[in-house]
């Protein structure tokens, strides 16, 4: 059983805290249960609770209101909107019901209503994007267990992969280029750079994934042998802030006659100047940007 503090109440439904509380009094909304020194904790149905009633806000629907359904007639109003074409946050809501459920089935679903609405890229930048972000800070403080982050992370690594064989191979594509793609060692979130993989893919271009953690050593023995056009590595965890630079300027002077896309949290966060031919990508529209226009330069 996963308890929630009433802050991890508001990091995961952005429903504030002092919000929850004059609800928990005004209308019952939820009843937090207390440790046995008087703490205050709530359960996953409360979190899936609030995340729908979130997700009914949203669509202009009054507290008092949504507190009249019963609980089978929220859920089914929250489908029914959350159906709506570019209701994201809806979505994501969802996801986070499924993750916390280990509901495959919900989150296949979800998934599948959505590729089919807005497409599969529309689908991971919109929706899938801004949840695992969202899903890395609360995993970081403590608000998600890991089993749920594997279990989610897992079920979109899986469509991740499928969408990738199911590129075919461009031949009208005259700016082929090679790609290595790479994770730092230690590094073993790859959803970002799988999505990369895709999207090169899906431009013609030849892509060489040498996966998660890769030795520094492999990765320059590799290099030799192929000789990529361009080398592209994601930074979310492995690498502590205050070294991601110099693990950039690391890459940089090792492959000094080539361009180094960096991307990841990581990447965005690094503030200070980047070696010439370090290229940040702080988000996957820029990542197409440079597909569509920089790399046909």
């Amino acid at each position: 059983m996963i308890k929630y503090s009433i802050n991890d109440l508001e990091k995961i439904t952005d429903i504030k805290a002092h919000t929850i509380r004059i609800w928990e009094k005004r209308y019952n909304v939820v009843t937090p249960k207390r440790t046995s020194t008087n703490i205050r904790y709530y359960l996953e149905g409360d979190v899936k609770k609030l995340l729908n009633i979130s997700t009914l806000k949203r669509y202009g629907l009054k507290i008092s209101d949504i507190m009249k359904m019963s609980y089978g007639e929220i859920n089914e109003k929250v489908i029914e909107l959350s159906s709506i074409i570019g209701d994201y946050d809806g979505q994501i809501n969802n996801l986070f019901i499924s993750m916390i459920e280990f509901n495959e089935d919900g989150f296949k679903k979800i998934m599948a209503d959505s590729i089919l609405k807005i497409g599969f890229e529309k689908t991971v930048m919109h929706i899938l994007y801004p949840f695992l972000e969202k899903m890395g800070i609360l995993w970081q403080v403590g608000s998600i267990i890991p089993a749920q982050e594997h279990f989610i992370s897992n079920l979109i690594r899986q469509k991740l992969l499928v969408a990738i064989d199911a590129q075919s191979k461009s031949s009208n594509n005259n700016y082929e280029k090679t790609f290595l793609l790479f994770l730092p060692e230690d590094e073993f979130h790859e959803l970002g750079i799988l999505f990369n993989k895709y999207l090169l893919k899906k431009h013609g271009h030849k892509v060489i994934y040498l996966g998660q953690s890769t030795p520094f050593k492999d990765l320059i023995q590799t290099q030799k042998i192929i000789n990529a056009d361009y080398l592209l590595t994601h930074l979310v965890t492995a690498v502590v802030p205050y070294k991601a630079c110099e693990y950039i300027e690391n890459i940089s002077k090792t492959f000094p006659d080539k361009t180094i896309l960096v991307t990841g949290k990581q990447a965005c966060d690094v503030k200070s100047d980047t070696p010439k031919n370090i290229l940040i990508i702080r988000n996957s529209n820029e990542f197409k940007k440079f597909l569509n226009h920089t790399i046909k330069i």
